[in-house]
């Protein structure tokens, strides 16, 4: 796949996020035992974004697993990719309160993904990091776009204890968003 046709599947998939193919692809994974203690349950929908979040911080730090082993020198990858793995950890807490069931994810395989749109995401961002450092930091800054609005979209009639975890993890995506402009900046 040519670099500009890869980038353009990347802007439809970004541009996608959490509303579109996403969900789509979730609901099977997205049923599990209410194993929760918690005294609120979530709706099938609620758990589908629920899962598609924690399935996103994964693609977030995978890819910057990845790029990072590529651009040894850029400091940005190493650096975030610890945050998104507790970005990951806070989001499977919630799944596991609330009983979505991700026993198909194994988070120990980097760039292994249940959702076909994520996998197809997760190759297509690190094919277009591959070309460049530049360009691998822009995949950077796009994933954290991404992550932001989807997490805003997702937090929408959620549980007070998932929209807080949500609100941090979106202040750690802006976070994430000015060190990959600033790393951009210095390219």
């Amino acid at each position: 796949m040519e670099v500009n046709n890869r980038r353009n599947f990347l802007s439809k998939v970004m541009m996608t996020g959490i509303g579109g193919a996403a969900l789509l692809s979730t609901s099977v994974y997205a049923k599990g035992p209410k194993n929760g203690s918690s005294t609120q349950t979530l709706t099938e929908a609620q758990k589908d974004k629920l899962f598609f979040i924690y399935q996103e911080e994964k693609v977030a730090r995978d890819v910057y697993i990845t790029l990072g082993n590529i651009y040894t020198d850029e400091n940005t990858f190493a650096s975030i990719q610890i945050s998104e793995q507790r970005h990951m950890d806070a989001a499977r807490g919630l799944c596991e309160k609330y009983g979505v069931d991700i026993s198909g994810v194994d988070e120990s395989r980097v760039g292994h993904f249940v959702l076909p749109v994520l996998q197809e995401l997760y190759d297509t961002c690190v094919a277009t990091g591959e070309e460049s450092r530049l360009d691998a930091l822009k995949i950077g800054e796009l994933i954290e776009l991404t992550d932001i609005d989807d997490l805003e979209e997702a937090a929408q009639g959620m549980p007070g204890d998932v929209v807080n975890v949500f609100g941090n993890l979106k202040e750690g995506s802006y976070n994430h968003l000015d060190a990959f402009r600033t790393a951009i900046a210095r390219a």
